[in-house]
């Protein structure tokens, strides 16, 4: 993908209207069941605690909703620019990268701070083409759509949504991660298969091809940061 020098230095200069919030689950009223922040700022150290279920500069509500979703089925997770913004105003279309959803099995979910190991990724949508995850997420307007495996043990757990925007990324510290919690109770789950895990943080690195990256480079492929995604 070409993308000439000017528009890199727009991109760069993009306003507080570019970032972006996962505030809902399943068409769910905003914050009920997700740990929502009071800013919609993103995180840029991978090595801090805050790269989990956000949080430090953007504080996050704390909520007692668990939503139940059936093991197999569809989950939609809705991103807004603030907690009050409509379909049309998702991320600023400079902001691309890709779109990801991790989970995470815990005890109590309202209680689990999701720092540390028992993370699995469960979807990714990267570069296709000269197209990336959050153009499509912009055109699905802002309706993350991803498959709860059927596969996984039932009950709690954590449902992290990130979405990494790489318009600064080439430098370090410049990939603008966006991610925020849902708080899950997963129902029908056969548990036939346990997912191999990683911590956050721990699983990306500052210097991962996907975290430092030149979105302007023409580059036609790109390496999404984490492991794998987990199949059943």
């Amino acid at each position: 993908m070409k993308i000439s020098t000017s528009l890199a230095f727009a991109a760069a200069a993009s306003s507080v209207s570019a970032h972006t919030i996962f505030v809902s689950l399943n068409n769910g009223a905003v914050g009920d069941g997700v740990r929502v922040p009071s800013y919609d700022g993103p995180i840029v150290d991978v090595s801090t605690n805050d790269i989990v279920c956000n949080g430090g500069p953007n504080p996050t509500k704390a909520t007692s909703k668990v939503i139940d979703v059936q093991a197999g089925s569809t989950a939609k997770l809705t991103w807004r620019h603030t907690l009050t913004s409509g379909a049309n105003d998702i991320i600023d279309a400079s902001h691309k990268g890709p779109v990801m959803a991790y989970m995470k099995k815990v005890s109590d979910a309202t209680k689990d701070s999701g720092v540390g190991g028992g993370w699995f990724k469960i979807q990714e949508d990267g570069l296709s083409g000269t197209t990336w995850g959050v153009d499509r997420l912009i055109s699905a307007q802002g309706v993350q759509t991803i498959t709860i495996p059927s596969c996984i043990a039932p009950g709690q757990y954590l449902l992290r949504g990130e979405l990494i925007a790489l318009h600064g990324a080439s430098s370090s510290k410049g990939a603008q991660f966006y991610m925020e919690c849902a708080q899950i109770n997963v129902v029908g789950g056969t548990g036939s298969k346990t997912p191999a895990t990683v911590s956050f943080p721990g699983a990306y690195k500052q210097n991962d091809p996907g975290v430092l990256f030149n979105l302007y480079s023409g580059a036609k492929t790109y390496t999404i940061p984490g492991p794998a995604v987990f199949k059943c």
